[in-house]
């Protein structure tokens, strides 16, 4: 229970003779005599509110299965809005949600939700309030509109979450109701938004007597047949047919922990990555969409990296690795090449024991991957990771390890480009107090990695470390045959109790800490500072139902201090009484001369001109038919020389319950006042040069999206992006003075034309999805895209380089994918 709040009675599971028929009918005997729970309250847009509308809630079980049924009283059952969509997809719906905590340790739980018309989702929920949308039970639910209102009847199989073995057993258990018409949601018990955390929010369920061990065994083998052609020089490439056999495996190892594994998977329904072209000195991060590794990732989270506070923590696991486009595929590669490694095995092992230790392991092995004339360009490789944590003072603290190791079988291809082995293992640790309103966390990590000396020189030399620099103190070493670093970070919040929160955090890397063989570093030899404070006015006005008005401030520093960025943001954001949304920040960078270390790729540090970024937007009802969306923005800086501006507008469409589409797009035009295009070597001294120019771009892309649902376990879903982008570079510059005030002074202009560049990609996914019984499904997906890039100038015209893009070689993939739920 949170400190303060009112002391609550628990609910009570009644035991049933006989198996309720799930038909969203409360005739059944169970039900008559089960306890009622109805004291439901309003927590949002009023928290403590009385609901407007009655809610009732019953639960009972037997050796097999928890079951609840719930009736949303509503006095216009004809405008509950009941949206169709596919599974774990949210729509502007009416819902209807079970929590339940069955560690009952207040920081772990599930969620099962379900809107009128029957449409499924279901979380696993950790550290008290983060939501893992990707993990899917097996569960049933039936529902039913009426002329009180709307019920629905749930059968959750005790084999689908976890809990101690012993006689007696109380739940965490927490029931929302949402009214999309009105915009109202209710709970019991109360869920205070003003609080931190979730689950430790959760009240009791008493009365599970005597509940056996389920029987937990799920096998889902699946067949799949898979058609792809590929561009290339000499046109379209088709690669012979491929048909794989291979099988998900879920197994109770013990009344708590879990087996997953995963013989030969493929995740080709998964959606394709959106389109980027990358001018940065750093490497591009992408979300991982792959099920078997989203689920039950919050157990791998180590907290020994934020870049900023909003975008969150990236730590010593970044499963984009796992399986990755191989690494050598530009040195050996060909049209001909696969375009991904292939997994031929994963094991999972997650769970969490009475005491609150929760335990995660994960070990993966990958194919060796075979490029031109039989040259490894990605070897076989064993990633392995292990994760523990133990709760201490009932949750409010913790502490944890956790530890990888890459392992790679080199050869005489990959030796000179490839670690060998590399090893990661940290510590951290987190205390709540003042009320679980505060929370103070801490971490401290090590790298070490090793291979052959060509490979470690790369990596001293390579984005993330920059060991070259003329102006950091560091030296190449070409002899050195491993690298090792270490990082520390620690940091104070205040994410509950009146209407203020702050975070304040610092981190520290050491040049040469290394993560990227399983992680994701953007940079080492670097200092970070980050505050951010907010008011979070959560009591409805006359003029808003809520609104949030933040502040940030923050500083870089390389490890020796150089400070290398700091800026100012203030941003707010406003929901008016009509749910609409209103949004604005604006930012200030480089208040204090700073000098960006990594933009010269290996040359001298360059001074960052001060500037400022603006952006607004609305937002609309997301009740409507219609939901249309505007953000703009731009940036003013370097003497005026460096301007920016975009636009990006965005409209949903509602047709109807069964179809809706959504139409996104983005331009913007960009005059960057100094641009990095290469670096050579001076054919006079032999000295490294860098070379800039100022850029002027404009970039297109655009996202389509159409959505077609049947039924509930029956739906259709195309999506489609086009994007395009132009440059056209001035006459080249070479640093001067970089790190001079003024422009002027801070480049040498040459007679050199910096030319220009035209990329033009679209990517594309069809897929069809049929849960024809419960876990088993049928996937048939369209894979399409195009991509090209030229080094030419010019200017961007929409008609022209829309034609160009289809007019460039296709790569398609067909895929047939049947899979089988099995639970013997």
């Amino acid at each position: 229970m949170v400190p303060g709040a009112p002391l609550r009675l628990p609910a009570t599971a009644v035991r049933a003779t006989s198996t309720p028929t799930l038909d969203g009918l409360d005739n059944d005997a169970v039900w008559q005599g089960a306890p009622m729970v109805d004291a439901f309250q309003e927590y949002q847009p009023r928290v403590g509110g009385e609901p407007r509308f009655r809610t009732e809630v019953r639960v009972a079980y037997d050796d097999r299965a928890l079951y609840v049924f719930a009736r949303m009283h509503d006095s216009a059952p004809d405008s509950i809005i009941a949206l169709l969509s596919r599974r774990d997809v949210r729509t502007s719906s009416d819902h209807f949600i079970v929590v339940l905590d069955s560690y009952h340790d207040r920081r772990t739980g599930y969620e099962f939700a379900v809107n009128p018309a029957g449409v499924k989702r279901d979380y696993l929920v950790y550290n008290d309030s983060n939501e893992d949308g990707t993990w899917d039970a097996i569960w049933d639910v039936a529902t039913r509109v009426d002329s009180l209102g709307w019920t629905a009847e749930f059968r959750l199989p005790f084999s689908q979450f976890r809990f101690p073995e012993q006689s007696a057993h109380t739940f965490g258990l927490m029931f929302l109701r949402e009214i999309a018409r009105t915009g109202e949601r209710v709970s019991w018990p109360l869920f205070r938004r003003d609080a931190q955390g979730f689950i430790s929010q959760a009240g009791d369920l008493v009365g599970l007597q005597n509940i056996p061990s389920p029987r937990r065994l799920e096998v889902t083998p699946y067949v799949l047949t898979k058609n792809t052609t590929r561009a290339s020089d000499g046109g379209a490439r088709t690669h012979p047919q491929q048909s794989t056999v291979g099988a998900d495996l879920k197994m109770g190892l013990a009344s708590n922990l879990t087996l997953d594994a995963a013989v030969n998977p493929d995740f080709g329904q998964v959606e394709a990555d959106p389109s980027v072209l990358n001018l940065s000195a750093f490497e591009q991060y992408f979300e991982e969409r792959r099920p078997f590794f989203l689920e039950g990732a919050g157990i791998f989270e180590f907290r020994n990296f934020c870049g900023d506070i909003d975008t969150g923590c990236r730590g010593l696991l970044y499963s984009r690795r796992i399986g990755r486009a191989p690494q050598l595929m530009g040195r050996y590669g060909d049209a001909a090449s696969p375009q991904q490694s292939t997994i031929l095995g994963a094991a999972k092992v997650t769970g969490r024991t009475r005491s609150g230790l929760s335990v995660g392991m994960l070990d993966v092995v990958t194919e060796r991957m075979v490029g031109a004339e039989g040259r490894t360009i990605e070897p076989m490789t064993n990633y392995a990771v292990a994760r523990l944590q133990q709760d201490l003072a009932n949750g409010q603290s913790g502490v944890g390890a956790m530890v990888t190791a890459v392992h790679r079988s080199l050869d005489e291809w990959t030796t000179p480009w490839l670690r060998r082995e590399a090893y990661t293992g940290g510590i951290d640790g987190r205390h709540r107090f003042g009320g679980r309103n505060y929370e103070a966390t801490f971490s401290l990590s090590g790298s070490m990695v090793r291979g052959d000396a060509r490979s470690i020189h790369q990596l001293q030399t390579d984005g993330v470390h920059r060991y070259q620099r003329p102006d950091d103190g560091l030296t190449v070493d070409s002899t050195r045959t491993s690298l090792a670093g270490l990082a520390q970070r620690v940091s104070l919040s205040k994410f509950g109790g009146g209407v203020t929160r702050f975070q304040f955090v610092y981190q520290r890397f050491t040049p040469g800490y290394e993560t990227n063989d399983l992680g994701f570093q953007a940079r080492a030899d670097e200092q970070i500072a980050r505050g951010w404070y907010a008011f979070q006015l959560l009591k409805p006005t006359t003029y808003y139902r809520r609104a949030f008005i933040n502040s940030n401030i923050g500083t870089n520093w390389s490890a020796a201090g150089l400070n290398t960025w700091n800026s100012f943001n203030t941003n707010w954001h406003i929901e008016l009484p009509t749910q609409w949304w209103l949004h604005w920040g604006i930012t200030a960078q480089s208040i204090a001369p700073a000098y960006d270390d990594r933009v010269a790729r290996g040359g001298p540090a360059v001074r960052v001109p001060s500037g400022f970024n603006y952006s607004v937007g609305v937002e609309g009802d997301p009740r409507r038919v219609l939901i249309p969306t505007l953000f703009i923005g731009g940036r003013r800086g370097d003497e005026g020389r460096h301007r920016s501006f975009w636009v990006e507008p965005n409209l949903q469409f509602r047709a109807s319950s069964r179809f809706s589409t959504s139409l996104s797009a983005s331009w913007q035009r960009a005059d960057i006042s100094a641009q990095w295009v290469r670096n050579r070597t001076d054919n006079v001294t032999g000295a490294l040069q860098s070379l800039f120019a100022p850029l002027d771009q404009t970039t297109f892309s655009s996202s389509i999206r159409l959505n077609f649902t049947a039924t509930p376990t029956l739906s259709l879903q195309v999506w489609g992006q086009p994007y395009l982008s132009t440059g056209d570079y001035d006459r080249l510059m070479l640093p001067a003075a970089p790190r001079a005030a003024k422009y002027a002074d801070r480049w040498r202009v040459t007679a050199e034309d910096g030319g220009g560049f035209q990329f033009r990609e679209w990517r594309s996914n069809v897929v069809a999805r049929w849960e024809y019984r419960p876990g088993s499904t049928v996937f048939l997906v369209w894979q399409h895209g195009r991509s090209g890039y030229e080094d030419q100038s010019g200017q961007f015209a929409f008609g022209p380089e829309m034609r160009d893009l289809f007019g460039l070689p296709p790569n398609n993939t067909f895929l047939l994918k049947v899979s089988y739920w099995l639970n013997p």
